[in-house]
């Protein structure tokens, strides 16, 4: 509608000598009970007129129907100027701009985005949560491609740290040697199976340090040693609220007041307790995995190669389910590539005064006067944290592409974590950090509840979908439209329809707002619903097979618009616009909203208007090309959300 804002600029210039920008001109659609099809808000203009909103619509409305001649009628609604086009001009938008294969088609720009998702962890297999991130990077990334931009899809996997060593621990201790092969496990599922093991035992553990601590602590009566009551008492609360930082740093300070035991041969004659229970911390797994993962860091073959071994099979299980979800990447980037460049990214910001380093060595910056707080970025034992590691994938990141805009596709847990993140790197100087963007999105719940991966409580993402494809299954058959399909055609059409329910029920929402899923309703052919959608497509495809029609073969020289055909070519027209602002807004909900909003619209027209049994041939013709132009966005839209649409159902 560029130019209707170009002739009321001129009006308001011509009627009131008043000179506006286009961009204040705001125009909307025109509400349902009212004639027209596009409404100018005229409050804004009364300042300069001295006259009401009616009258001054009244003004601007006569301005506008005699400039353009594409303007048949309008009305004034209080401060509400309705715009009636006429049928000619939304007649040619459909023959020379909808049914044209360029039809919302943008020329490139010449900027670059990078958007990064997935994210995974190598200790587990992908979850319904890893879902919802995956179809958002991924549709972000196409409606971005759509709006003209040249876009770099990135995986950065996290394969190192202290999570992946309980995985390798549990699987060293307890594995007996069990691979993908051997046990018929995607390779995923079995690390994810020994990290959930870590856990358990892990607690039993736990459990059993708590008793020792408390029969330590009932043989220690003597006042002049309340000291060591007291640390017993710090390593007794840490265990109750399972704060293992604090009760690992209370076992080494214990063991750096009382390595030779001498303390305790003094202290009581039960001396043999409390080195027992040194020993057993030093071979427990909360020790043990934090040598090994200090052991890693230093290259130990051993370690290393055993990390190695059970990432390949994690890669291996995240490829198929990639496959299965519809999803892909044109780069991959590893943390254990990138946390040694995040050091020498904290090594720049301690030279430049960005950072500090503490008296035992850890390394920090002081965020309070930006309303944050201190942020470690480096450890005293010279390990790195998850900021170390991202500081350093981000320079990466950019030093490889020179995007313009990066966009992370992360949960809202780490809302924070990215305010700290951007803000260092624009006090390191980066002057790309101003493109830096996090598409903080809502967690998935359950009608069950909320997902916990060390307990083994989340819904795996490979279980999730191959319980849409039997839903979608059991919906299809029960309605008895598949009679005709072949075996291979029905299981084609069950994961279309299975996928398109769940990556529809997920997409619609805001991604900012949190989600309750639930299977059943996503696989609904009436409801708000990616099968309702698919459904639509097939239908028209199916009324166009049996006309023949193809666009070469078809004529129209209709002239007038039913109330309903109009309503549908004013919907199509809106799909260039749905993508640029689904663009500027990362968000696929406008565009899957959009779609719903177009097939339900094609489908009221179609109960309404006879298309095979039209009065006339031209009528018929029209209709055809309106069929056509819908199927044909619908199938760009849902494009857009990653989603197949079928030629039949």
């Amino acid at each position: 509608m560029d130019f209707i804002i170009e002739a009321v600029v001129k009006a308001v210039k011509d009627l009131y000598q008043t000179d506006i920008a286009a961009e204040s001109v705001n125009l909307q659609d025109t509400r349902k009970e009212f004639d027209g099809q596009v409404t100018l808000v005229t409050f804004p203009y009364t300042k300069v007129s001295r006259k009401g909103p009616e009258q001054t619509g009244g003004e601007i409305g006569e301005y506008l129907q005699q400039a353009l001649p594409e303007i048949a009628a309008f009305n004034v609604v209080k401060g509400f100027l309705n715009i009636s086009i006429k049928d000619s001009f939304w007649i040619n938008k459909l023959q020379t701009e909808i049914l044209d294969d360029n039809f919302a088609v943008v020329a490139p720009n010449g900027k670059r985005v990078m958007v990064e998702y997935s994210s995974p962890n190598t200790n587990k297999p992908l979850h319904l949560g890893h879902i919802r991130n995956n179809l958002l990077g991924f549709s972000v990334a196409e409606i971005l491609t759509a709006a003209g931009y040249d876009v770099v899809k990135a995986n950065l996997v996290n394969d190192r740290g202290i999570h992946i060593c309980k995985s390798m621990l549990a699987w060293r201790k307890f594995g007996n040697g069990e691979t993908p092969e051997s046990s018929g496990l995607k390779g995923d599922h079995l690390v994810g199976k020994y990290y959930v093991i870590f856990d358990k035992e892990q607690k039993k553990e736990l459990a059993a340090f708590q008793q020792e601590v408390d029969y330590i602590s009932s043989n220690i009566t003597t006042n002049e040693h309340e000291y060591f009551k007291g640390a017993l008492g710090v390593l007794k609360s840490a265990l109750v609220e399972s704060m293992l930082p604090e009760f690992k740093r209370g076992i080494q300070y214990l063991q750096s007041k009382f390595g030779d035991y001498s303390f305790i041969n003094q202290a009581f004659n039960n001396d043999y307790l409390f080195k027992e229970f040194l020993d057993k911390y030093y071979i427990s797994l909360t020790n043990e995995v934090d040598i090994m993962l200090l052991r890693w860091e230093v290259g130990d073959p051993e370690v290393f190669d055993l990390w190695k071994t059970m990432n390949g099979w994690v890669y291996e299980g995240f490829d198929v389910t990639y496959k299965t979800l519809g999803v892909n990447f044109d780069k991959y980037y590893y943390e254990s590539n990138t946390y040694l460049l995040g050091k020498d990214i904290v090594e720049e910001g301690l030279a430049s005064g960005v950072f500090f380093k503490k008296e035992d060595g850890s390394v920090w910056i002081d965020l309070t006067a930006d309303g944050l707080d201190e942020k470690l970025v480096l450890r005293a034992d010279g390990t790195s944290v998850y900021i170390t590691q991202d500081l350093g994938t981000a320079q990466l990141k950019y030093d490889d592409y020179k995007m313009d805009e990066s966009i992370y596709v992360v949960g809202n847990e780490q809302d924070y974590h990215f305010k700290v993140l951007f803000l260092i790197l624009k006090k390191l100087g980066k002057s790309w950090a101003q493109g830096l963007y996090h598409l903080s999105y809502g967690m998935v719940d359950l009608p069950s509840g909320k997902m916990k991966s060390r307990e083994g409580t989340v819904v795996d993402a490979d279980d999730l979908m191959a319980d849409m494809f039997k839903t979608a299954a059991a919906t299809t058959e029960a309605m008895g439209k598949v009679d005709a399909f072949s075996e291979d055609d029905k299981n084609r059409l069950y994961h279309t329809i299975g996928m398109g329910a769940l990556k529809y029920f997920l997409l619609k929402v805001d991604p900012k707002k949190r989600l309750l899923f639930d299977p059943n309703e996503s696989v609904d052919f009436q409801g708000h619903t990616g099968p309702f959608i698919q459904y639509t497509h097939a239908r028209i495809k199916s009324v166009l097979s049996k006309a023949g029609y193809t666009l070469l073969s078809s004529t129209n020289d209709t002239a007038e618009l039913d109330g309903i055909e109009r309503d549908l070519i004013v919907t199509l027209t809106k799909f260039p616009q749905i993508i640029k602002e689904a663009a500027e807004g990362h968000s696929p909900a406008l565009v899957a909203n959009y779609v719903y909003e177009l097939a339900k619209t094609y489908n009221k027209f179609y109960h309404e208007k006879p298309i095979m049994q039209a009065e006339e041939q031209k009528q018929k013709q029209f209709r055809l090309q309106l069929s056509a132009a819908s199927a044909g966005v619908i199938s760009r839209g849902m494009g857009l959300l990653g989603i197949e649409v079928p030629e039949r159902m």
